[in-house]
């Protein structure tokens, strides 16, 4: 049992871990300023278009007006300890997103009032999908020309497959917006703009929308009745009687709806005018999940193998997943976690079950931002960062000594991009190793290896922003002066055919040699599938203590392909014989031997090249349709379908990596401006024969 005690006003039913995800613009960073001003966390409000704002605290954050790290911070409202993470909608950050959603309980989607659904609203929502996180949605913006929330909420139920339905009713929009109808309390919210919203008249509905707003309320009651068809007094009453339902009752039945991610209120505001944030509050309050409606805890326990469950208390035993490193100025390696069972204490020593490592928490600290505050110990629910953690990365458990068990691993995708990085001078050296490891503890989708042919430092991200704010990085925080070359596309290579490769390596140069007999048979593996090593040997021919030296060796052979250098990917690899020899035979020998021998076999198996694949959707006037598709054509790009959206369109379509260099200025120049577009990894595919002898010719 702990010596700490959580206080009082922090019971665990009243916690809530949200995140404010969307499309890059949507208006997230600027909706989180508003929460913290109207909670009483800061006392102005910061604005992201005067690179002021307090989530945004990088100074290429600032000076971009983008978000790049999830920033976290802690807010109370009415009894409720809100921890919130604000994530970055710039799709070559989506691994912010993806691993804050891994340890979040709710999020809030916001969406743009003009534009509605985005692209990369779709891709957050999915993510959010994976992890079944429950949601609320913030439609934003409603004080800006061609804003509709009726439409906005169309294109959730459209192209989310949202149960999306409106539980306020905007009154006003564009200029004429000044706040909205509740149709749950049917009283109306008009915002007084000189408190900068901090104050609201509550009000009757105004005449012109009493009837729309009793339509959408029932509407409302008759899906919350198809939400918990178990409780059949619900039922009933908004059958015979609907104006005795209460508010409680109301907000009961939301919350169930959300919590089983069976349906997603939609509330309605503009957080750069100051309205409509303290209901998006009250909204996480009334609607969102706590660490105990979440429910216990799966999973494995190392000791045997077997599912386990702990439940959601500060009296079970600890347990956390680490789900963010930062590199700190001030006070170095800070490791984010979120604690799902169990207290965590300072000066407590902790075993990391991923790596079978002991690790110890020197401090404790709760972050604002890039503010920070000592504390003694964190309970069950709450996000800490830790200081002393020397071996723990993205994804990794911690828990106590006692009960090892390793919570569910996150999935990062592989980079697409490279670039080549060297120091300028000797003493840059030294700074750019430290500066790399740094930033690839920090980022899982940042790679960082050395070509054996030409002894480069390569570097590899999710795209060129990526890149581009890494490098600027070292430069800033990290004092490196170096070169980079251009970027350039991360292929690789896989096999067309199977084949059965026999290798043996022999050395005599007096005293012990080294002997290593091995038979392996390839074969293509599924795309995507990855590559898959296995034994199959019988009878001892290569003993049982050298295996894993083959695979290891197997698996460093494919990490250098035939063709030019790339991983070998989507191969499936037995080793089936082989043969020892009592003295000669070594680890080592075995290792060099299946490295040989799976680098001859890619050989004989029709080897190709495989290039990322980018989806990319253009949004354009429609005066721009032919030159936009026309320029996709010739960058070898695939047209999947096009959708009118309000007077735009938006153009999906597939195309390779290696042709989207500079497409951003191409678009400009080719819409004036107008058109813009976003891309994310798709898949990869074979390269073109005429270009792949062009990139095995460089």
């Amino acid at each position: 049992m702990s010596q700490y005690k959580r206080a009082s006003t922090d019971v665990l039913q009243n916690v809530r871990n949200v995140g404010i995800m969307a499309h890059i613009d949507a208006g997230k960073t600027t909706t989180t300023e508003r929460i913290l001003y109207y909670s009483g966390r800061s006392h102005k409000i910061g604005e992201v278009h005067e690179g002021a704002a307090t989530m945004d605290w990088m100074e290429q954050e600032q000076e971009r007006g983008i978000t790049i790290t999830s920033a976290a911070t802690t807010v109370y409202w009415k009894d409720c300890k809100i921890n919130i993470i604000d994530t970055p909608g710039h799709v070559d950050f989506t691994v912010e997103v993806e691993r804050s959603l891994r340890v979040l309980d709710g999020s809030v989607a916001v969406f743009c009032g003009v534009a509605g659904v985005q692209p990369q609203s779709e891709t957050v929502w999915r993510q959010a999908e994976t992890y079944r996180v429950p949601r609320i949605a913030f439609i934003n913006k409603m004080d800006r020309t061609g804003a509709d929330f009726f439409a906005a909420i169309d294109s959730m139920i459209e192209m989310l497959g949202a149960n999306a339905f409106a539980v306020q009713c905007p009154i006003g929009a564009e200029s004429d917006f000044i706040g909205m109808v509740d149709l749950v309390t049917m009283k109306s919210y008009i915002f007084k703009d000189e408190t900068l919203g901090a104050e609201y008249a509550v009000e009757e509905i105004p005449q012109d929308l009493k009837e729309k707003c009793e339509k959408m309320r029932s509407a409302l009651l008759e899906e919350l009745a198809t939400i918990d068809e178990s409780d059949e007094d619900f039922m009933m009453k908004v059958l015979e009687s609907p104006e005795t339902l209460t508010e409680q009752e109301i907000h009961k039945v939301i919350r169930k709806g959300v919590i089983e991610n069976k349906f997603i209120p939609v509330l309605c505001g503009s957080a750069f005018k100051n309205k409509g944030v303290q209901q998006v509050l009250d909204g996480i309050v009334n609607w969102m999940p706590s660490p105990l409606d979440r429910g216990t805890i799966k999973g494995i326990n190392i000791e045997n193998d077997q599912e386990m469950e702990i439940q959601p208390s500060d009296d079970s035993p600890l347990s956390a997943l680490a789900f963010k490193i930062v590199t700190d100025p001030y006070v170095g390696r800070l490791t984010f976690v979120r604690v799902y069972s169990g207290v965590l204490e300072k000066g407590a020593t902790l075993l990391n079950t991923t790596k079978d490592k002991k690790e110890r928490i020197s401090r404790l600290l709760e972050m604002h931002a890039n503010q920070r505050k000592d504390k003694d110990a964190f309970f069950t629910g709450d996000i800490a960062a830790c200081i002393g953690l020397k071996n723990t990365s993205t994804g990794d458990t911690l828990c106590s000594n006692d009960n090892p068990i390793l919570l569910e691993k996150m999935e990062f995708p592989e980079p697409v991009i490279s670039m080549a990085i060297e120091p300028k001078s000797k003493p840059d050296r030294e700074k750019l190793s430290v500066a790399l490891r740094s930033l690839s503890e920090e980022d899982p989708t940042f790679r960082v290896k050395t070509d054996h042919d030409t002894g480069q430092t390569i570097i590899s991200g999710m795209g060129e922003l990526h890149l581009e704010i890494l490098r600027d990085r070292m430069f800033r925080e990290f004092k490196v002066e170096a070169n980079v070359g251009k970027p350039q596309v991360s292929y690789k290579e896989t096999i067309t055919k199977s084949g059965k490769q026999e290798t043996k390596f022999i050395k005599q140069s007096g005293g012990r040699g080294q002997y290593a007999h091995v038979v392996l048979e390839v074969e293509p593996n599924k795309p995507g599938e990855g590559n898959e090593v296995v034994s199959k040997i019988v009878g001892g021919v290569i003993p049982k203590e050298y295996i894993p030296a083959c695979i290891k060796g197997v698996e460093e052979g494919l990490s250098t392909g035939v063709l030019a250098g790339y991983n070998l990917v989507d191969m499936k690899i037995a080793i089936v014989f082989g043969s020892y020899h009592d003295v000669d035979s070594s680890e080592m020998a075995f290792k060099i031997c299946s490295s040989m021998a799976i680098r001859e076999a890619a050989k004989k198996c029709g080897p190709i090249l495989l290039e990322p694949i980018m989806k990319v959707v253009v949004t354009t006037p429609e005066s721009y349709l032919g030159d936009v598709i026309g320029d996709l054509n010739r960058r070898r790009g695939k047209i999947l379908g096009q959708d009118m959206k309000k007077g735009t369109l938006l153009i999906n379509s597939e195309v390779p990596l290696s042709e989207m260099f500079g497409y951003s200025t191409q678009l400009r120049s080719l819409s004036s401006g107008r058109a813009t577009y976003v891309m994310e990894p798709a898949q990869f595919e074979k390269v073109p024969v005429k270009i792949q002898e062009e990139i095995i010719k460089k």
